[in-house]
């Protein structure tokens, strides 16, 4: 499972593997904007990411670690968000991994200087879908997911990939 924190926006993307390929299992966003509390987003937060590990039963959570912004109360704020999804996996014993995004960026595009656009792109073709998901928050939190499933199959690989294309030319099977 991974997630995608924010206090207003919140993605999530669950994916499973079928004959050690990753499928999209279910992703979406929980959207906060409407909510002026910041505790209520915070139990939101908490109730829908419960609510998704309950119904799909995820191994794992997957998800973006802050990164140092010049805004301080949106530092704050995203923090929050992320420890209160942390905590509600933890509260289901699920074990967590965090990714810093330029890690995510790296893995999926081979270059941690990736656009949202080019990572949705990517994924959308990765996963030979005729329309994917919007919101760049809900394919954000794919990305995370699809992350931690290329970090965990990297040890499985001859050589780890050093691009998005050395990864594709090495697992033909693994790409359409």
């Amino acid at each position: 499972m991974g997630i995608d924190p924010g206090t207003n926006l919140m993605g999530y993307g669950l994916i499973r593997i079928v004959d050690k390929k990753p499928q999209i299992l279910v992703s979406g966003v929980l959207d906060l904007k409407k909510i002026t509390d910041p505790y209520i987003k915070l139990q939101k937060i908490f109730q829908r990411t419960l609510q998704v590990i309950d119904e799909y039963k995820p191994d794992e959570l997957a998800i973006e670690s802050q990164f140092f912004g010049k805004n301080v109360q949106s530092m704050l704020k995203l923090g929050r968000a992320q420890g209160v999804a942390i905590s509600a996996a933890l509260h289901r014993n699920i074990p967590i991994f965090e990714y810093a995004p330029k890690k995510i960026k790296l893995a999926i595009s081979g270059t941690g200087l990736a656009s949202k656009e080019q990572l949705a792109t990517i994924l959308q073709r990765f996963f030979n879908l005729k329309e994917f998901p919007q919101n760049m928050d809900e394919t954000d939190a794919i990305a995370i997911a699809m992350c931690h499933f290329f970090q965990g199959n990297a040890i499985a690989t001859k050589s780890k990939p050093k691009s998005w294309a050395d990864f594709v030319k090495k697992n033909p099977d693994r790409v359409k």
